[in-house]
């Protein structure tokens, strides 16, 4: 099938416009919720962490801190890339199967390090939510809560928006409302089913 790789910088808006996909009926499968299921306490990747980091990245349920794993690993670049290293190969796979039971004409795949990492080589073609670094930096901060300084940390970790433009086959605009977002939705719908069904009378 085709798969669709969505990404975007932290706060751009991959979520709100992977859920308006599926409002039409498209399948998304999201890097960020298989990585919460294999860190989950009785998964292997939750062990190596925690044998990694210590027990202070636990929170007193027993379960992961995310925010303060987050806040040590966009600051330590070493450690990041070792969390990477672990995780993205399950992450990748377990995507993979998933695509494999599908039977729509296509599907979209959110993977925020597409860009980053480039190991994904199942994907299609590439759709970049863009938005301005101000309202980036401001959806984080209302959403996470995040102070201004972590938010810069996680975007100099990630690819410049001028490079993911470049590197977009399809690009959407999130400016400002969902209305805008829109009429962007439908017109890549109607292309992605046309070039779904090509792909899958081919094969």
């Amino acid at each position: 099938m085709l798969v669709i790789g969505l990404t975007g910088g932290i706060g751009s808006g991959k979520s709100t416009v992977a859920n308006l996909f599926a409002e039409q009926g498209v399948p998304v499968i999201d890097a960020d919720v298989i990585a919460r299921e294999i860190t989950a306490p009785n998964k292997p990747a939750f062990s190596s962490i925690v044998k990694h980091f210590g027990q202070s990245i636990l929170n007193p349920d027993g379960t992961l801190d995310r925010t303060k794993l987050r806040q040590i690993i966009f600051h330590n670049p070493k450690q990041r890339l070792w969390l990477e290293k672990l995780l993205h190969p399950q992450i990748r796979n377990e995507m993979q199967q998933q695509i494999a039971k599908m039977t729509a004409p296509y599907c979209i795949a959110v993977i925020p390090l597409l860009l980053e990492v480039e190991f994904f080589s199942f994907i299609n073609r590439i759709l970049v939510v863009d938005a301005p670094e101000s309202a980036q930096i401001r959806r984080v901060m209302l959403r996470d809560h995040m102070s201004q300084p972590d938010i810069e940390a996680i975007l100099k970790t990630q690819a410049p928006r001028s490079t993911r433009r470049v590197k977009a086959h399809d690009i959407i605009l999130n400016q400002s409302t969902v209305a805008e977002l829109m009429p962007q939705i439908d017109k890549l719908h109607k292309t992605y089913l046309k070039l779904g069904n090509e792909k899958k009378n081919k094969s």
